[in-house]
């Protein structure tokens, strides 16, 4: 019997449609809404980090700070072209999302709190660095139990 199993990336596909799925209807039903747009940019930097680690396993390493977050959407033209960048991209859209306040997240590779990796994260509703309380920076360095 010929069976075909799921593979690697297809799990992650799915494991990222879900978790923005999650995060709509999260949205709309949580009656604190800061806390629920600190929650979707929580989610949205992982699906981010997760396009990323795609792109790496496909072309080797990390789109540079330069090349940004929009090489996982469109095939960077500069810097190091990805030899096997794949045809679509590494998200389920054509665009790479903005952080529930409209901003665009901010991409470091090498990451100043991620040194072996990359950060990727949003500057939260004050749209500036640091921040304390509501104010603070969301980013896939964070424990999820903070």
């Amino acid at each position: 019997m010929d069976r075909q199993g799921f593979t690697l990336i297809e799990l992650l596909i799915v494991v990222v449609i879900l978790s923005i799925l999650v995060t709509f209807v999260g949205t709309r039903l949580i009656e604190r809404p800061e806390e629920a747009r600190r929650n979707q940019a929580k989610i949205q930097t992982q699906a981010l980090e997760e396009g990323l680690k795609l792109y790496k396993m496909d072309n080797g390493e990390y789109p540079s700070t330069e090349q940004s977050l929009k090489a996982l959407v469109e095939k960077p033209t500069a810097g190091t072209i990805p030899l096997r960048w794949r045809e679509g991209g590494y998200l389920d859209k054509p665009k790479v999302p903005k952080d529930p306040w409209g901003n665009d997240y901010v991409y470091l590779d090498p990451g100043i709190h991620n040194p072996t990796g990359v950060d990727v994260f949003s500057y939260g509703p004050d749209g500036q660095p640091g921040g304390e309380g509501k104010d603070k920076d969301i980013g896939n360095w964070e424990d999820e139990g903070k």
